[in-house]
């Protein structure tokens, strides 16, 4: 089987550790893994750790514009709006992902309201993917959150788009800790290798094809007065 070449794809991961640079993130590391790969088969690959920067919270674009001294958000968004990829990375703080994901997600929806060239939703054409690690459960819970935000504003989302690591239950060894069998663990390195491919191969066809076709899905079009095959019910 030929090898599909992957050498156009930009991908951008967001760490939303509470830790900053340059702390050790057990996130990062799991995050690492899946960056090996994505350089590997030769995709541009950009970093984020969301912490580092003085991002506002709220919910437009710009939140300088309302009230806030600093935003790095719009310098941010460039370098997501500029990848055909985005994977999220998290830990679980009691079950669920961090307040740092949170945050990153009220942003990426501060520009879903925007269009592309179609007259699509912004982030169309898009595909995302997220990383979870802790030493408690809720990995599926994290990720199930975090795949509804980014499809609902318009990612799309390949099927096992997710993969995480937890330790035992309670106190214990981080995954990136001496012993904690979280790099070895062949469940965790196989999902997240599947999943990696999965956001590859579905980048690629969607950046092969530019997008989705606007038939049917343009805000632009459906403000302009098209609507396809969409017919009013008609009410007795």
């Amino acid at each position: 089987m030929n090898s599909p070449d992957f050498s156009q794809l930009r991908a951008v991961y967001v760490n939303c550790t509470l830790k900053k640079s340059p702390r050790q993130s057990h996130t990062q590391g799991l995050m690492d893994a899946s960056i090996r790969i994505m350089r590997k088969e030769g995709v541009s690959v950009d970093v984020i750790r969301l912490v580092d920067h003085p991002v506002a919270y709220g919910v437009q674009p710009d939140m300088r514009e309302h009230g806030w001294e600093k935003d790095a958000w719009p310098e941010l968004s460039q370098r997501i709006l500029g990848a055909d990829i985005l994977v999220i990375g998290t830990p679980i703080w009691l079950g669920e992902k961090s307040s740092v994901a949170q945050l990153l997600i009220e942003r990426l929806y501060s520009l879903s309201g925007k269009q592309n060239d179609k007259g699509q939703y912004l982030y169309y054409g898009r595909v995302g993917g997220c990383l979870v690690t802790g030493n408690e459960d809720g990995v599926k819970h994290c990720a199930m959150g975090i795949l509804y935000a980014l499809q609902h504003i318009g990612y799309s989302v390949p099927p096992q788009a997710d993969a995480g690591w937890i330790g035992e239950v309670g106190p214990g060894p981080s995954y990136l800790d001496e012993g904690s069998g979280g790099p070895e663990n062949d469940f965790t390195n196989r999902n997240t290798t599947f999943m990696t491919y999965n956001l590859l191969h579905l980048a690629k066809m969607l950046r092969e094809r530019e997008g989705y076709p606007a038939y049917g899905n343009s805000r632009e079009a459906w403000d302009d007065g098209s609507r396809w095959g969409f017919e009013n019910p008609e009410y007795r």
